[in-house]
């Protein structure tokens, strides 16, 4: 069996495949079918962003195609950027741009506030060359700090800090934030749902 990751994102693939480890099916990325088209991303949920991914690419290859739309939701800004969150600071916006622009956004709140509160939450989407859809979600709880810690991670990773573990999640090990993350808990749930359509 193949297994599609609808996704070019070196840093995503790096780290689904860690999540899954080992696994008895073949896994293909949109780096295996450079003719695949750039996928709009114009949902107003996690939902239907992962769902139009999975869908064209599941469409496009005839396999099994997975997805995922994640990002962070920050209480002082009703849930700001969420969807938008790869693209807060703007088209093409790198990661320091946009963890620039959530620190300029919460400059006014005070780090103890609970208006920092905030989460990780991914949605993952799974579906098959016969239309059948399955989603998952994963969301890991923290706050926002005021100024980035650690070099691991990508994203917000900098600035989500989460209080039971006394770090961010950029200064978590792969391990260590694997047993904690968003995407972490939605993939395991996918892994779970293909190693049944495998067995089926």
């Amino acid at each position: 069996m193949k297994v599609l990751l609808a996704t070019s994102n070196r840093h995503k693939v790096s780290e689904i495949l860690q999540i899954w480890g080992d696994v008895p099916f073949e896994i293909l990325t949109l780096n295996d079918f450079p003719e695949f088209p750039p996928v709009v991303e114009d949902g107003h949920t996690f939902e239907a962003n992962s769902l139009k991914k999975a869908r064209e690419a599941a469409r496009f290859s005839g396999l099994i195609s997975v997805s995922d739309d994640s990002g962070i939701e920050v209480d002082a800004l009703n849930g700001r950027p969420g969807v938008h969150s790869a693209r807060f600071a703007g088209s093409g916006a790198t990661d320091e741009d946009n963890n620039l622009k959530l620190l300029q956004e919460l400059k006014t709140i005070p780090l103890d506030s609970p208006l920092r509160k905030a989460r990780f939450r991914c949605v993952a989407a799974l579906v098959s060359p016969r239309g059948d859809e399955t989603i998952v979600n994963g969301v890991v709880e923290g706050r926002v700090i005021d100024s980035p810690r650690g070099s691991h991670g990508f994203g917000y990773d900098p600035l989500f800090f989460v209080p039971e573990k006394g770090k961010t999640t950029a200064e978590m090990t792969s391990i260590e934030k694997h047993a904690i993350s968003h995407r972490a808990k939605a993939f395991r749930k996918l892994k779970e749902i293909l190693l049944q359509i495998l067995q089926d």
